[in-house]
């Protein structure tokens, strides 16, 4: 977020070569994810059933991923250039695309061909492209804080490297986050599609809910940035500890509302009765963890502000991978708790990674990264 702090030349620079990287990215990702997509699932162990939806649906999220890198590339820029309040709405409009479109994909409501599993996986692209969309609306229209012209499409690999340097772990770990999720869907897919659209509208509407508390954490990063750069480790970690207890009251009362009302939220989106069976589980599980995601996204904020995005990224392969994918596979197949078990895993690990996070941050290790 250092890149083009109130400079408005610099941003749009970072802009464009943001965009060059996320194109060049999205064309490796889409040529693996289109080529490789079956023969990765293959080798998860899908089964033929699995492999007939889920093949499609691993090409397009890959082939699509492209989309995931740009929307956090260009707000990235917004960020720098001070201009956090158009991120967030790019994430906004993103997510409210995706959760209208997702049931109505996954079950050919209205006009809509019904895709099952695949329709997921296309309701999440089209949204993140109709947010980049938004996103280069706002970089090409006069007045912005940030204005690219046609003088910035010039490639500047100084500037690439920089970008790069900065953003390549934080890419890493959205992909960490990505790929887990498609896990779980790989998981979720043994039990007929209505448990797959279930997950993804609970959890879409769970995305929607944290995206005020992305949008804080945000601050934490800047808060941890400034204070370290100026020579106030302490400031810094008060800084996100107090950030962290904000998101966790916030989400603690959004938690609240989706226990009680959840049946209610979910009959927005599906009249089906086993999709709202499973959206409903999902949404009260996952958010029955709320309190904790609170400190775990300000603290990982925090370590990712200070310049130490190693932590966040070996917290998230630990938490994401060795252990919320192994244990929702355990739970669902050899416990038994099918969907369920899935999603008391989500909870799992996120409280895992708060209270991982919350250790290692308290150790202090992340302050001597810049100091």
């Amino acid at each position: 977020g250092h890149i083009g702090e109130k400079d408005a030349e610099g941003a749009a620079k970072a802009a464009v070569q943001s965009i060059i990287l996320a194109l060049a990215a999205s064309a490796v990702f889409g040529v693996i994810g289109i080529s490789f997509g079956p023969r990765m699932l293959a080798l998860m162990g899908a089964s033929e059933d699995v492999l007939r939806t889920g093949s499609t649906f691993s090409r397009v999220m890959l082939g699509g991923s492209g989309t995931a890198v740009m929307l956090f590339l260009i707000n990235a820029v917004f960020r720098g250039a001070g201009d956090a309040a158009i991120a967030m709405r790019v994430l906004w409009f993103a997510n409210a695309i995706n959760i209208i479109l997702g049931p109505c994909l996954i079950f050919g409501i209205g006009p809509f061909p019904e895709l099952g599993v695949v329709g997921a996986s296309i309701g999440t692209t089209i949204g993140r492209g109709s947010g980049v969309l938004y996103q280069l609306y706002h970089l090409t229209r006069r007045g912005g804080r940030v204005e690219v012209h046609a003088r910035h499409w010039r490639v500047d690999l100084g500037v690439m490297r920089t970008i790069l340097r900065i953003s390549g772990t934080a890419t890493f770990q959205n992909f960490v986050g990505t790929a887990s999720w498609m896990g779980l869907v790989r998981i979720l897919s043994g039990f007929g599609s209505a448990a797959v659209a279930g997950n993804t509208i609970g959890i879409r509407i769970i995305l929607f809910a944290l995206l005020p508390s992305f949008g804080v954490s945000n601050a934490a990063a800047t808060l941890v940035g400034q204070n370290l750069g100026a020579g106030k480790p302490d400031r810094a970690e008060a800084a996100a500890w107090t950030v962290g207890l904000y998101n966790t009251i916030f989400l603690g009362g959004v938690g609240l509302i989706f226990l009680l009302f959840a049946p209610l939220i979910i009959s927005f989106f599906t009249h089906d009765p086993d999709v709202a069976r499973y959206g409903v589980s999902c949404l009260r599980i996952v958010s029955a963890g709320f309190l904790f995601y609170g400190y775990a996204m300000a603290l990982v904020a925090g370590f990712n502000g200070a310049g130490d995005t190693r932590t966040p990224t070996l917290i998230a392969l630990a938490c994401q991978w060795a252990f919320e994918i192994p244990l929702a596979w355990a739970l669902a197949m050899p416990f038994g708790f099918g969907p369920t078990g899935v999603f008391i895993a989500v909870t799992a690990a996120f409280s895992t990674m708060s209270l991982v996070s919350a250790w290692l941050f308290r150790k202090g290790t992340w302050k001597q990264k810049r100091v």
